[in-house]
This record gives C-alpha cells, structure tokens and sequence, in this order.
C-alpha cells in the first residue's frame, strides 16, 4: 500500500491517467465508479474526471446512483424515513443500475445508457432517453455503499473518512445515516475492496492510497 499526498486538482489527473492506463481502454467501455457518503463529495470527484478523460481522448458519461437509481419510496420507506438498515439495504436499486447502465457496456453490448430513472424527490420515472456511449467512452458512477454488490466495473475509487470527519461534515438531518456507513465499514470494508483509495478527511488535502 502506498499513500501520497496530492492536491484536488492533480488527484483528478492522476485518477485520469489510471483510468486510460487500464487494459483495453479506448478499444471497450469501461465502468468506474466513484464511492463514499454524501459528506465525501463522491459526485463532485466524478465531474472533476469529466475534463482530464476528454483532453486524453476518452468521451464520458456521468451517472449518479444517489440521484437517479434509488427504488420507489414504497420500498425505500417501508421501514420509516430514517431507519440505517434500510438506507444500506433497500434503497439503491442495484438491478436496474445492472440493468439499464453497466450491463449495456459489457462487451458486445448496446452502448446505451439510461442516465437516469427515478427522481427521489417526486418519486416519478425521469423519462430520461437513452444515451450512446461512444466506443473506448468512460462511465463515471458516483454514489454511496456501492461497493460488495458484485457490480461489474473497471476500477473502483473509494472516498474515505474517519468517523470523526464523517459524524462532523454529515448534515444534521442526514446523521441518521452513520449507522448504515459504520455497518458497511464493518460488513465491507470499502478501503480494502476498492482499487483505489482516497483519504478526504480535509478535502483541500487528500490523500490517495494505491492497494494494486
């Protein structure tokens, strides 16, 4: 394991430069995905990747999970609006993130991507059309606890932060959700499963870990 200590701006080269590194890029799709809690910003990483890719050549599609892959409220809320068990388990909807995102960009697929399904707000299909990912495209997915879902992707960044520094940059109303982050540091071990690291307890000052 190795840490280095990097700046915001050369963190999205670096990741940029990894990403067209990875066996059969330009020539395939490839599938990354950014994961952390909210408080880690993981949407914000994955916009900052959108520029670098295309200077190196490589088209991108962004799709955020937490804003348009989340089940009907009728399953996310069974349990109350706040239950952490719940919000680890039920409330991404892994099958039709497989379904209408990544399984289009297995070899020999389609190329077309749903960029969105539901709003989590009206709780109403998007009607978002498909977009085609041109061939050697990158698909940037940010969202959290999506790692250990055996979703089939090309390189996985996780964000890191001490239970301190996520207790303290969590908005009150979302704290809530720290059992179901604590549970997944237990059950998961994001640091451990992804193929990168990034420690962003100060996000002026990361730190990204490279396990392989």
């Amino acid at each position: 394991m190795q840490v280095h200590p990097i700046s915001p701006d050369r963190l999205a080269e670096r990741l940029a430069d990894r990403i067209t590194a990875l066996p059969g890029a330009g020539e395939r799709w490839l599938r990354v995905a950014v994961d952390g809690a909210p408080a880690a910003l993981p949407g914000a990483l994955a916009d900052a990747l959108v520029e670098p890719l295309r200077v190196r050549g490589r088209p991108t599609l962004r799709v955020s999970a937490a804003a348009a892959f989340l089940r009907p409220a009728s399953v996310r809320l069974e349990y109350g609006r706040q239950d952490p068990d719940a919000y680890h388990d039920l409330w991404l909807d892994d099958g039709a993130l497989l379904r209408e995102v990544l399984d289009p960009l297995e070899p020999g697929g389609t190329g077309l991507v749903l960029p969105s399904l539901r709003d989590p707000a009206t709780d109403r299909a998007t009607r978002a059309p498909y977009t085609p990912l041109p061939a050697g495209g990158v698909l940037l997915l940010d969202g959290a606890l999506l790692l250990g879902r055996w979703l089939p992707l090309e390189l996985t960044v996780h964000l890191a932060l001490t239970p301190a520094a996520l207790a303290r940059r969590t908005a009150p109303e979302e704290r809530w959700t720290l059992p179901a982050f604590a549970r997944y540091e237990a059950e998961t071990a994001p640091a451990e499963a992804a193929d990168l690291t990034v420690r962003v307890d100060d996000p002026r000052h990361p730190a990204l870990v490279e396990h392989r």
